[in-house]
């Protein structure tokens, strides 16, 4: 498998900011480097109710999450150069994609047919504005592999619609499983792999921790003859980043900045997988648009904006 420096997808996560942009966002991006972002609009599927809803008028969804948002945000990509995914995500409150699941083949159709109902206005939007690449889904642990028929469906569903490349953002725990791969162009995977818990670990002590993820990943790479792309990855910048981040989110508040750990497993990960022929980049978790749509914590949030991962980043990125 061969690839050449344009294959590296130096992509940021984009977060659809709540107001439109008070000037364009677009400058610092590619001043990093980044050649790609990822446009994510959001719908939500409440527990217990097999709905995906998206109120496309609604006033509590985010401006940027709205089709004027993704529109313009695309546009001004494209007007600055950038490629584009668009990877619409579904908000579970209270849960996660990972661990949806029904007890009746009834509420599996409602729930799925809501879902195509939710991407298929996007894919339009991809066709229309000549986005590159669609994610179709992400971390649906349990639906993407016990109802691979839907997702093959689906898959077939936007090649009928979209000559773009295609993709789905398997969890760290859930790509091996998936059995759809031949018939996406990218084997999707969000990389937040659990390496090392101490408080700084080294470049060298991470390297060494993504030997076993690696093999992995390249068992996959082996069966199904798909590049990879990280769709997802990145770490906090709080003391053990490189370990549990999901279960560190609902206490960073509390925890210590910690923006070299953050820079560590940044570099290794690059140092790891940037030379491998079967790895095409990834998406950087999180980037905000003039700052704006995070919770209040940026200092210990994923973005490395403003931080020594900044830094990393950009080295890697500029590496054209």
């Amino acid at each position: 498998m061969q690839k050449s420096e344009t294959d590296i997808m130096r992509g940021l996560s984009f977060v659809a900011p709540p107001k439109p942009f008070p000037k364009d966002p677009m400058p610092p991006i590619v001043d990093l480097g980044a050649d790609w972002i990822a446009v994510i609009p959001y719908g939500f599927t409440r527990l217990g109710t097999p709905r995906v809803q998206y109120d496309r008028e609604s006033k509590w969804q985010w401006w940027g999450e709205k089709p004027e948002g993704c529109l313009e945000t695309i546009q001004q990509a494209k007007a600055a150069g950038l490629k584009v995914m668009l990877k619409p995500q579904v908000y579970i409150p209270g849960g996660w994609p990972g661990g949806l699941n029904f007890s009746s083949e009834v509420e599996w159709k409602e729930w799925e047919d809501t879902y195509e109902a939710f991407l298929l206005p996007f894919v339009e939007m991809a066709v229309k504005n000549e986005v590159e690449l669609i994610c179709i889904g992400t971390e649906f642990k349990i639906s993407s592999i016990e109802r691979p028929q839907f997702w093959r469906h689906l898959i077939r569903k936007i090649r009928g619609m979209y000559d773009g490349k295609l993709t789905y953002a398997a969890n760290w725990d859930e790509f091996e499983k998936v059995s759809f791969w031949n018939e996406l162009d990218y084997i999707g995977v969000d990389a937040y792999f659990p390496l090392n818990p101490a408080t700084t670990p080294s470049i060298a002590q991470l390297k060494k921790a993504w030997k076993q993820p690696k093999k992995k990943i390249e068992s996959i790479v082996k069966e199904f003859q798909k590049p990879v792309l990280f769709t997802e990855f990145g770490y906090l910048s709080v003391d053990g980043c490189a370990y549990n981040n999901w279960e560190l989110e609902s206490k960073v508040k509390s925890m210590p900045i910690n923006e070299l750990a953050q820079a560590n497993a940044l570099d290794a990960l690059f140092e790891v997988f940037w030379e491998e022929p079967y790895w095409h980049g990834g998406f950087i978790w999180k980037w905000f648009p003039n700052l704006q749509g995070h919770e209040g914590y940026l200092e210990k949030d994923y973005t490395p904006q403003g931080k020594i991962g900044e830094q990393v980043v950009k080295s890697w990125y500029d590496n054209q």
